[in-house]
Protein backbone atom coordinates (compact mmCIF):
# COMPACT_ATOMS: atom_id res chain seq x y z
CA UNK A 1 0.00 0.00 0.00
CA UNK A 2 2.82 2.47 0.97
CA UNK A 3 4.33 1.64 -2.48
CA UNK A 4 1.25 2.48 -4.19
CA UNK A 5 0.81 5.71 -2.23
CA UNK A 6 4.08 6.30 -2.83
CA UNK A 7 3.99 5.72 -7.03
CA UNK A 8 1.00 7.54 -7.36
CA UNK A 9 2.56 10.70 -5.51
CA UNK A 10 5.51 10.66 -7.92
CA UNK A 11 3.26 10.27 -10.93
CA UNK A 12 0.77 13.50 -9.90
CA UNK A 13 4.60 15.15 -8.77
CA UNK A 14 5.46 14.80 -12.10
CA UNK A 15 2.47 15.75 -13.89
CA UNK A 16 2.60 18.93 -12.15
CA UNK A 17 5.63 19.71 -13.11
CA UNK A 18 5.25 19.67 -17.02
CA UNK A 19 2.78 22.07 -17.16
CA UNK A 20 1.52 24.73 -15.55
CA UNK A 21 -1.45 22.93 -14.03
CA UNK A 22 -4.90 24.20 -12.49
CA UNK A 23 -7.13 22.90 -9.98
CA UNK A 24 -10.69 23.52 -8.60
CA UNK A 25 -12.29 24.03 -5.22
CA UNK A 26 -15.92 23.78 -5.03
CA UNK A 27 -17.86 24.66 -1.52
CA UNK A 28 -21.43 23.39 -1.57
CA UNK A 29 -23.88 23.39 1.13
CA UNK A 30 -26.31 19.85 0.12
CA UNK A 31 -29.22 19.88 3.22
CA UNK A 32 -29.50 17.04 4.76
CA UNK A 33 -28.27 14.60 2.78
CA UNK A 34 -29.11 12.14 5.39
CA UNK A 35 -29.75 8.22 4.45
CA UNK A 36 -32.39 7.63 8.08
CA UNK A 37 -33.79 10.72 9.70
CA UNK A 38 -32.75 11.91 12.58
CA UNK A 39 -33.99 14.35 15.45
CA UNK A 40 -36.32 16.57 12.84
CA UNK A 41 -34.46 16.30 9.58
CA UNK A 42 -36.00 14.10 7.07
CA UNK A 43 -34.19 11.63 4.32
CA UNK A 44 -32.60 12.97 1.64
CA UNK A 45 -35.40 11.21 -1.10
CA UNK A 46 -33.87 9.62 -4.76
CA UNK A 47 -34.87 12.98 -6.72
CA UNK A 48 -32.89 15.14 -4.48
CA UNK A 49 -29.50 12.76 -4.48
CA UNK A 50 -29.86 12.64 -8.04
CA UNK A 51 -29.91 16.73 -7.88
CA UNK A 52 -26.84 17.47 -5.98
CA UNK A 53 -24.72 14.76 -7.59
CA UNK A 54 -26.14 16.76 -10.76
CA UNK A 55 -24.89 19.73 -9.35
CA UNK A 56 -21.51 18.75 -8.09
CA UNK A 57 -20.73 17.59 -11.50
CA UNK A 58 -21.91 20.71 -13.25
CA UNK A 59 -19.01 22.45 -10.94
CA UNK A 60 -16.30 19.99 -11.86
CA UNK A 61 -14.59 19.93 -8.74
CA UNK A 62 -10.76 18.62 -7.83
CA UNK A 63 -11.90 19.07 -4.09
CA UNK A 64 -14.96 19.48 -2.32
CA UNK A 65 -16.31 21.01 1.05
CA UNK A 66 -19.51 19.92 2.06
CA UNK A 67 -21.62 21.06 4.29
CA UNK A 68 -24.98 19.15 6.12
CA UNK A 69 -23.70 15.81 5.07
CA UNK A 70 -24.84 13.00 7.04
CA UNK A 71 -23.12 9.88 8.46
CA UNK A 72 -19.36 8.74 6.91
CA UNK A 73 -21.84 6.20 4.97
CA UNK A 74 -24.32 8.85 3.55
CA UNK A 75 -20.90 10.62 2.18
CA UNK A 76 -19.69 7.25 0.90
CA UNK A 77 -23.02 6.93 -1.37
CA UNK A 78 -22.67 10.90 -3.08
CA UNK A 79 -18.52 9.40 -3.21
CA UNK A 80 -19.79 6.33 -5.18
CA UNK A 81 -22.93 7.90 -7.04
CA UNK A 82 -20.66 10.86 -8.23
CA UNK A 83 -18.00 7.84 -9.62
CA UNK A 84 -21.23 6.25 -11.24
CA UNK A 85 -21.45 9.50 -13.31
CA UNK A 86 -18.11 9.56 -14.23
CA UNK A 87 -16.40 12.10 -11.37
CA UNK A 88 -14.23 9.88 -9.33
CA UNK A 89 -13.12 11.66 -5.87
CA UNK A 90 -11.73 8.69 -4.07
CA UNK A 91 -10.54 10.58 -0.93
CA UNK A 92 -12.86 11.50 1.69
CA UNK A 93 -12.71 13.14 5.19
CA UNK A 94 -15.68 13.11 7.20
CA UNK A 95 -15.90 14.97 10.81
CA UNK A 96 -18.54 14.28 13.20
CA UNK A 97 -18.37 17.30 16.08
CA UNK A 98 -21.38 18.07 18.58
CA UNK A 99 -23.90 17.90 16.06
CA UNK A 100 -25.38 14.24 16.00
CA UNK A 101 -27.41 14.65 12.76
CA UNK A 102 -25.22 17.18 9.97
CA UNK A 103 -21.66 17.20 9.31
CA UNK A 104 -18.49 19.35 7.55
CA UNK A 105 -16.94 16.78 4.95
CA UNK A 106 -14.25 16.98 2.17
CA UNK A 107 -14.38 14.60 -1.41
CA UNK A 108 -11.30 14.72 -3.21
CA UNK A 109 -9.31 13.88 -6.41
CA UNK A 110 -6.00 14.49 -4.38
CA UNK A 111 -4.73 12.37 -1.34
CA UNK A 112 -4.47 14.53 1.88
CA UNK A 113 -1.24 15.13 2.53
CA UNK A 114 -2.11 16.63 6.90
CA UNK A 115 -5.77 16.17 8.26
CA UNK A 116 -6.88 18.48 11.25
CA UNK A 117 -10.01 17.82 13.38
CA UNK A 118 -11.01 20.50 14.77
CA UNK A 119 -14.31 18.88 16.43
CA UNK A 120 -13.71 19.65 19.61
CA UNK A 121 -14.00 23.96 19.28
CA UNK A 122 -15.81 25.94 22.16
CA UNK A 123 -16.28 29.42 23.35
CA UNK A 124 -17.98 31.31 26.22
CA UNK A 125 -20.67 33.51 26.23
CA UNK A 126 -22.78 34.53 28.99
CA UNK A 127 -20.69 32.66 31.40
CA UNK A 128 -21.99 29.22 29.83
CA UNK A 129 -19.52 27.10 27.84
CA UNK A 130 -20.58 26.28 24.55
CA UNK A 131 -19.45 24.20 21.25
CA UNK A 132 -19.18 24.90 17.77
CA UNK A 133 -21.81 22.27 16.66
CA UNK A 134 -19.92 21.11 13.44
CA UNK A 135 -16.78 22.13 14.16
CA UNK A 136 -14.49 22.94 11.93
CA UNK A 137 -12.43 20.50 9.07
CA UNK A 138 -8.96 21.57 7.66
CA UNK A 139 -6.79 19.35 5.12
CA UNK A 140 -3.52 19.99 3.40
CA UNK A 141 -2.94 18.80 -0.33
CA UNK A 142 0.27 18.64 -2.36
CA UNK A 143 0.47 18.99 -5.69
CA UNK A 144 3.74 18.35 -6.72
CA UNK A 145 5.91 21.63 -5.35
CA UNK A 146 2.47 23.26 -4.51
CA UNK A 147 0.73 22.73 -1.55
CA UNK A 148 -2.64 24.49 -0.05
CA UNK A 149 -4.86 23.93 2.81
CA UNK A 150 -8.37 24.61 3.53
CA UNK A 151 -10.65 25.21 6.42
CA UNK A 152 -14.60 24.40 5.97
CA UNK A 153 -17.17 25.95 8.43
CA UNK A 154 -21.03 25.30 8.60
CA UNK A 155 -21.54 28.46 11.28
CA UNK A 156 -24.92 28.70 13.44
CA UNK A 157 -27.74 29.04 11.58
CA UNK A 158 -30.22 32.02 11.72
CA UNK A 159 -32.65 29.56 13.59
CA UNK A 160 -33.78 30.61 17.11
CA UNK A 161 -32.14 28.62 20.15
CA UNK A 162 -33.09 28.29 23.68
CA UNK A 163 -29.52 28.36 24.83
CA UNK A 164 -28.61 31.51 23.26
CA UNK A 165 -28.78 34.31 20.78
CA UNK A 166 -28.37 32.72 17.27
CA UNK A 167 -26.61 35.95 16.08
CA UNK A 168 -24.02 36.12 19.03
CA UNK A 169 -23.29 32.28 18.70
CA UNK A 170 -22.42 32.53 15.11
CA UNK A 171 -20.11 35.59 15.81
CA UNK A 172 -18.51 33.73 18.60
CA UNK A 173 -17.79 30.35 16.22
CA UNK A 174 -16.66 32.67 13.70
CA UNK A 175 -14.24 34.40 16.15
CA UNK A 176 -13.03 30.71 17.05
CA UNK A 177 -12.08 30.27 13.59
CA UNK A 178 -10.57 33.12 13.11
CA UNK A 179 -8.05 32.46 15.69
CA UNK A 180 -6.95 29.22 14.04
CA UNK A 181 -6.33 31.53 10.85
CA UNK A 182 -4.28 34.25 12.20
CA UNK A 183 -2.51 31.39 14.25
CA UNK A 184 -1.71 29.72 10.56
CA UNK A 185 -1.33 33.25 9.17
CA UNK A 186 1.37 33.90 11.80
CA UNK A 187 3.33 30.61 11.50
CA UNK A 188 4.10 31.31 7.69
CA UNK A 189 2.36 34.66 6.17
CA UNK A 190 2.99 33.48 2.98
CA UNK A 191 0.69 29.93 3.56
CA UNK A 192 -2.06 28.96 0.78
CA UNK A 193 -4.97 28.61 2.16
CA UNK A 194 -8.81 28.91 1.92
CA UNK A 195 -11.79 29.56 4.15
CA UNK A 196 -14.79 28.00 2.97
CA UNK A 197 -18.18 27.18 3.99
CA UNK A 198 -21.99 28.27 4.96
CA UNK A 199 -21.53 31.38 6.94
CA UNK A 200 -24.90 31.95 7.68
CA UNK A 201 -24.35 35.57 7.14
CA UNK A 202 -23.96 38.43 5.08
CA UNK A 203 -20.92 39.69 3.53
CA UNK A 204 -21.05 43.12 6.18
CA UNK A 205 -22.50 41.22 9.05
CA UNK A 206 -20.18 40.70 12.12
CA UNK A 207 -18.96 36.93 11.93
CA UNK A 208 -18.10 37.26 7.97
CA UNK A 209 -16.45 40.76 8.94
CA UNK A 210 -14.62 38.36 11.30
CA UNK A 211 -13.37 35.82 9.41
CA UNK A 212 -11.75 38.26 6.34
CA UNK A 213 -10.19 40.46 8.71
CA UNK A 214 -8.01 43.52 8.15
CA UNK A 215 -4.23 43.96 7.46
CA UNK A 216 -1.79 42.17 6.48
CA UNK A 217 -3.97 39.13 7.48
CA UNK A 218 -7.27 40.35 5.67
CA UNK A 219 -8.86 37.17 3.26
CA UNK A 220 -9.63 37.73 -0.10
CA UNK A 221 -13.02 36.88 -1.10
CA UNK A 222 -13.56 35.10 -4.02
CA UNK A 223 -16.77 35.94 -5.03
CA UNK A 224 -17.86 34.13 -8.11
CA UNK A 225 -21.11 34.98 -9.86
CA UNK A 226 -23.16 33.07 -12.83
CA UNK A 227 -21.96 32.86 -16.43
CA UNK A 228 -24.62 34.79 -18.16
CA UNK A 229 -22.87 37.51 -19.66
CA UNK A 230 -22.55 39.72 -16.69
CA UNK A 231 -18.97 41.21 -16.76
CA UNK A 232 -16.78 44.32 -15.03
CA UNK A 233 -16.80 46.16 -12.58
CA UNK A 234 -19.79 48.19 -10.77
CA UNK A 235 -20.04 51.28 -12.94
CA UNK A 236 -22.67 52.81 -10.17
CA UNK A 237 -20.18 52.59 -7.42
CA UNK A 238 -17.11 51.35 -8.03
CA UNK A 239 -16.69 50.58 -3.79
CA UNK A 240 -19.47 47.97 -4.43
CA UNK A 241 -19.61 44.60 -5.50
CA UNK A 242 -20.09 44.12 -9.48
CA UNK A 243 -23.98 43.56 -9.89
CA UNK A 244 -23.61 40.37 -11.18
CA UNK A 245 -25.99 37.30 -10.01
CA UNK A 246 -23.75 35.91 -7.26
CA UNK A 247 -26.49 34.66 -4.92
CA UNK A 248 -25.74 30.72 -3.26
CA UNK A 249 -28.98 30.58 -0.93
CA UNK A 250 -32.83 30.49 -1.41
CA UNK A 251 -34.78 31.20 2.39
CA UNK A 252 -38.38 30.29 1.37
CA UNK A 253 -39.82 31.75 4.59
CA UNK A 254 -38.79 35.33 3.17
CA UNK A 255 -38.83 34.10 0.13
CA UNK A 256 -35.23 35.56 -0.33
CA UNK A 257 -31.88 35.06 -2.36
CA UNK A 258 -28.94 35.69 -0.80
CA UNK A 259 -24.97 34.77 -0.25
CA UNK A 260 -24.45 33.64 2.95
CA UNK A 261 -21.57 30.74 0.90
CA UNK A 262 -18.38 31.64 0.99
CA UNK A 263 -14.52 30.84 -0.08
CA UNK A 264 -12.18 33.55 0.99
CA UNK A 265 -8.81 33.12 0.55
CA UNK A 266 -5.47 34.07 1.76
CA UNK A 267 -3.09 36.88 0.52
CA UNK A 268 -0.70 33.95 -0.84
CA UNK A 269 -3.49 31.92 -2.40
CA UNK A 270 -5.18 35.18 -3.92
CA UNK A 271 -2.43 34.99 -5.90
CA UNK A 272 -3.31 31.67 -7.57
CA UNK A 273 -6.65 32.67 -8.12
CA UNK A 274 -8.34 32.16 -11.79
CA UNK A 275 -11.21 34.88 -11.69
CA UNK A 276 -12.02 33.90 -15.37
CA UNK A 277 -12.91 30.22 -13.93
CA UNK A 278 -14.61 30.56 -10.95
CA UNK A 279 -17.73 30.60 -11.28
CA UNK A 280 -21.75 29.40 -9.70
CA UNK A 281 -22.71 26.65 -11.89
CA UNK A 282 -26.65 27.31 -13.01
CA UNK A 283 -28.54 23.97 -13.23
CA UNK A 284 -32.08 23.72 -13.51
CA UNK A 285 -34.19 23.19 -11.13
CA UNK A 286 -31.22 23.54 -8.65
CA UNK A 287 -33.82 23.90 -5.80
CA UNK A 288 -34.55 19.92 -6.14
CA UNK A 289 -31.49 19.24 -4.40
CA UNK A 290 -30.57 22.05 -1.96
CA UNK A 291 -31.44 25.48 -1.11
CA UNK A 292 -27.96 26.70 -1.74
CA UNK A 293 -25.87 26.14 -4.77
CA UNK A 294 -22.32 25.68 -4.85
CA UNK A 295 -19.21 28.16 -5.36
CA UNK A 296 -16.82 27.30 -7.57
CA UNK A 297 -13.15 28.78 -7.49
CA UNK A 298 -10.20 27.61 -9.76
CA UNK A 299 -6.41 28.12 -9.13
CA UNK A 300 -2.50 27.50 -10.76
CA UNK A 301 -0.67 25.20 -8.60
CA UNK A 302 2.48 27.10 -8.66
CA UNK A 303 3.50 30.22 -6.29
CA UNK A 304 3.50 33.49 -7.50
Amino acid sequence: MKLALFIAAVALAGSFGQAQQTFRVVTYNVENFILKPIQNRPLKKPFAQAKIVESILAAKPDVIALQEMGTAKALAKLQSDLKAKGLNLPHAEHLSAFDPAIHVAYLSRFPFKKITKHDNESYLLNGRRLHVSRGFAEVEIALGDYSFSLITAHLKSKRKVSVADEAEMRLQEALRLRRIIAARLKADPEMNFAVLGDFNDYYNSKPVKALVGRGKSQLIDVRPGERNGDAGPNRINAKWFPRNVSWTHFYGVEDVYSRIDYILLSPGMARELDRARSWIPVVANWGYGSDHRPVVATFTARDK
